[in-house]
């Protein structure tokens, strides 16, 4: 309905829309007058003529002059009168210029989704290539979004799965694999116009594209496209296999939505892309197979959303220096059986929450992580399982800075701040139920930051800070009491300094 809407809208924009003859000439004429009163006037202005004798005769030579000057402003009219007919008629013809263009591009996309429609897989093959040839060529923006989504369209129809090798089924297995080029040459063509520079012939960056559903099995480059403008959509598609590269992809307005994708299989690739803008939303995204990758990933602005997704399995890396800005969601997410990392990330502004997250199961890691600026929110979130790391040299460091893990339960599995570094902004531990499993900041430095513990409860579980330095968190011995549980690891040097 959108992509109808639109069509309207321009299709209303191209009407042709012109005065009629007398009313034209009327205010052209008008216009004449009033152009030519003003120039008069202006010279009288300028010569300082203060009066005109109106009593004098008009000699030979003046009535002369006045002819002329009544010839002059007949023939300035004519060319007025010349000049409105000579436009309009150049309207009228690029009126129907425009529509010759537009009955020849009906005719030929007529004629193109007929090939679509065909039971040859070759002669589809040709019919999407005439798609994408319509679409560069099209008169208008309308026209060209046409094409796009009947190319998307064609991506969302159900196909026969393969039947597989099975020599009974060998002409079966053939036509599936000829249709399926078909759909991979779709997608192929549709990264290539990605990539384009936005206004060059053969670029669509800035049009809708909606891949709702979609079942990608196989290969697909979109890396070095930009969306710029636009919607679009891959809702409910499924990446089962292949390698699929969004790779430098620019996302920097506009709408993107990855919402309840499935990641089930093959690599899948999002290394150096760049969300500067606009909203991005991987929601309800299950991670159940295969590797995802985010490394070297820029998130400087906008909105990215990974609420309630799911890594139950395969391989998902946030890592090796990920700048993270703007906002990044990660609330209610679930990690119960993924290897997860945020390694060597950089937290260094904007807002990161995995608020109300849960760690089930797994491994999480946020090794060598630097938590510099912004704030970053674990609150309410629940480790019951798996291993979360925030070890090998994790900094949490830099003024104003904020992370904050209030009202965290550790209730099993292991999760380890070993070697952390606690040296500047803040990070918050109030509220946080350590009630299981094994929870540990062992050689963690506490320099300079102002790290609280306020109202933590220790009820269960192993806690240590086995030779930690510095001062101890405001709020920790008040919290562990005199004398700490068995089960919890105090430095000896903060019980002595203790009031």
């Amino acid at each position: 309905m959108r992509a109808i809407r639109r069509a309207r809208a321009a299709s209303g924009d191209r009407e042709l829309r012109l005065w009629r003859v007398g009313r034209a000439l009327t205010v052209t004429f008008a216009a004449a007058v009033l152009a030519a009163g003003s120039v008069f006037y202006t010279l009288i202005v300028l010569l300082d003529f203060q009066e005109i004798d109106t009593a004098a005769k008009l000699d030979a030579k003046t009535l002369f002059d006045i002819v002329k000057l009544s010839f002059g402003v007949v023939a300035g009219a004519g060319a007025l009168v010349a000049l409105v007919v000579a436009y309009r008629r150049q309207r009228v013809d690029e009126a129907g210029a425009h529509r010759e263009a537009t009955r020849l591009h009906t005719e030929r996309f007529s004629q193109a989704v007929d090939k679509l429609g065909s039971d040859s897989p070759a002669v589809r093959l040709g019919g999407v290539h005439a798609l994408a040839g319509l679409a560069d060529d099209a008169p208008d923006d309308s026209l060209r979004q046409t094409c796009i989504d009947v190319l998307c369209a064609y991506l969302q129809l159900p196909f026969t799965p393969d039947p597989g090798d099975d020599p009974s089924h060998q002409e079966e297995h053939h036509h599936y694999l000829a249709l399926r080029k078909v759909r991979h040459t779709i997608l192929r063509l549709i990264g290539d116009h990605y990539r384009r520079p936005r206004g060059t012939h053969r670029s669509w960056q800035g049009c809708d594209l909606d891949l709702t559903g979609v079942i990608i099995d196989g290969d697909m480059d979109f890396g070095g496209a930009v969306f710029s403008g636009g919607r679009v959509s891959f809702n409910g598609a499924t990446f089962s296999g292949g390698r699929v590269s969004f790779g430098g992809v620019v996302f920097s307005g506009g709408e993107v939505s990855f919402d309840d994708v499935t990641f089930s299989g093959g690599r899948v690739s999002f290394d150096g892309a760049t969300f500067s803008g606009g909203r991005v939303s991987f929601g309800g995204v299950v991670f159940s197979g295969g590797e995802v990758s985010f490394d070297g990933a820029t998130f400087s602005g906008g909105e990215v959303s990974f609420g309630g997704v799911v890594f139950s399995g395969g391989e998902v890396s946030f890592g090796i220096a990920v700048l993270f800005g703007g906002d990044l969601d990660f609330g209610g997410a679930v990690f119960s059986g993924s290897r997860v990392s945020f390694g060597r990330a950089r937290f260094s502004g904007g807002a990161v929450s995995f608020r109300g997250a849960r760690f089930l199961g797994g491994r999480v890691s946020f090794d060598h992580a630097t938590f510099s600026g912004g704030r970053v929110s674990f609150d309410g979130a629940t480790l019951s399982g798996g291993r979360v790391f925030f070890g090998g040299e994790v900094s949490f460091s830099g003024t104003g800075g904020e992370v904050s893990f209030s009202g965290v339960v550790f209730s099993g599995g292991r999760v380890s701040f070993d070697g952390a570094t606690f040296s500047g902004g803040r990070a918050y531990f109030n509220n946080v139920e350590f009630s299981g499993g094994a929870v540990s900041f062992e050689r963690a430095r506490f320099s300079s930051a102002e790290v609280y513990f306020d109202r933590a409860r220790f009820s269960g579980g192993a806690v240590s800070f086995s030779r930690a330095t510095g001062p101890a968190p405001r709020g920790l011995l008040d919290a562990v009491g005199t004398p700490p549980p068995v089960s919890v690891i105090i430095p000896r040097a903060w019980l002595t300094t203790n009031p």
